[in-house]
């Protein structure tokens, strides 16, 4: 039986974990952190995501933990409205979909549906990685050394799998100068409602702060701004005193949220980066998800682009297993080669995209919010469908539609 290791429990890595099993692999699954991953933001259902979960009969779950949506709003520090975005413009294309779920729930469905074959160790990860002929020796943090067929890293935008056979993130690693802190506020008596919407309050100086709907009591929320270097992962402190200082004089809820953010158990605070690898696999070990392509959450495609990856390269192994005496390199480079253009388009962020995230003047705030109005005017219908329909968003749901009509006719 061919033996696979996964390096990184998240959702690029579980849902390869759970396709390879399914293919009569034994799966092991490496995950730094001490159990499943909490937290993370809200996911949409479109395109990729929704074609996956679908194949890997895991839609109707997903459908069933879905967090209702009304749509983006930008307010004012009184929360005034400046623009909204409601879930139907653009024809159910905009910033939020209908169908939208936690990461955290998401990542549930799929760790849960994962069986016998798939063995997760938690509080683990790799220090080094030895070719032995056409396997590959894991030596683990723990001590451990196991072969394994197959390596893959799925441990994310600071892998240490890339770093140990591709080199240090340094070389891959593009900064966009925005960096983000997440996590869920546990609602209290006066806690506002949201109703539905996804508020953004832009402050100048390149700051924003978010606030989305989460499960019953809870609310997601995401604090934006300007920055090419952060405190330690592991200081927490360091990075709240970061984020008061930055947030001091910001209005709206900021400072319920900054107490909240010391509260929270799924707190985090990185760079908005993406990664670009100009290969992605090396002999027997390959590079799957933010470990290898990273789009950056501005995109909105990290998870479609995580399960689409994870689904190609299950599939090219599996299309590759009888292809010879060492299948994998062949396989590798096939998976490769379906997903790069996939990943080329996806990087390509619209323009201004990272400027509207988080703009730097009261002028560049107001001007955004015209832009949003402006963009769902009737006359400009035609050319938003065009340039929906040359992203990546859009050529999945062609593929569907094609695919549903296709379906009809048989």
């Amino acid at each position: 039986m061919a033996r696979a290791l996964v390096v990184g429990g998240g959702i690029a890595g579980d849902t390869l974990a759970l396709l390879l099993e399914r293919d009569g692999w034994a799966v092991t699954v490496a995950e730094i952190a001490p159990a499943p991953r909490a937290g993370g933001q809200t996911v949409d259902m479109r395109g990729d995501s929704r074609e996956v979960l679908a194949q890997a009969g895991l839609l109707d779950q997903a459908l069933g933990c879905l967090i209702p949506q009304a749509g983006a709003a930008w307010i004012d520090a009184d929360e005034r409205r400046l623009a909204a975005m409601p879930v139907e413009a653009f024809d159910g294309r905009g910033l939020v979909s209908k169908e939208e779920l936690l990461r955290t729930d998401l990542a549930r469905i799929i760790h849960d549906a994962a069986g016998p074959g798939v063995t997760h160790r938690f509080g683990e990860t790799v220090e080094a990685l030895l070719d032995q002929g056409n396997r590959v020796l894991a030596r683990f943090r723990s001590g451990d050394e196991e072969e394994f067929d197959l390596v893959v890293g799925a441990d994310g935008s600071h892998s240490k799998v890339r770093a140990l056979r591709f080199g240090p993130e340094a070389a891959y690693r593009k900064p966009l100068g925005l960096a983000h802190a997440w996590f869920t506020l546990t609602e209290k008596p006066g806690t506002p409602s949201l109703d539905g919407w996804f508020l953004m309050h832009n402050a100048p100086g390149s700051r924003s702060v978010e606030a989305r709907p989460g499960h019953p009591g809870q609310q997601e929320v995401g604090l934006t701004f300007a920055a090419g270097t952060l405190p330690s992962r592991h200081d927490r402190e360091a990075q709240i005193a970061l984020l008061e200082r930055t947030f001091a004089d910001v209005g709206w809820r900021t400072k319920e949220f900054l107490a909240a953010a010391r509260e929270a158990d799924d707190f985090a605070l990185d760079t908005f980066d993406q990664v670009h690898v100009p290969r992605w696999h090396d002999g027997h070990v390959v590079l799957l998800g933010d470990s290898a392509w990273s789009a950056s959450p501005l995109s909105g495609l990290g998870t479609a682009l995580a399960l689409r990856g994870a689904a190609e390269l299950a599939a090219a192994l599996r299309d590759h297993a009888r292809s010879g005496a060492d299948p994998v390199p062949a396989a590798l480079a096939a998976f490769e080669a379906a997903m790069r253009p996939r990943v080329v388009s996806a990087q390509k962020l619209p323009p201004g995209r990272v400027a509207a995230a988080a703009p730097k003047t009261a002028l560049g705030i107001r001007f955004n919010a015209w832009v949003m109005r402006t963009l769902q005017a009737r006359i400009l219908r035609p050319l938003i469908n065009r340039a929906f329909a040359d992203s990546e968003h859009g050529r999945t749901a062609e593929n569907q539609s094609a695919q549903a009509k296709t379906a009809e006719v048989r």
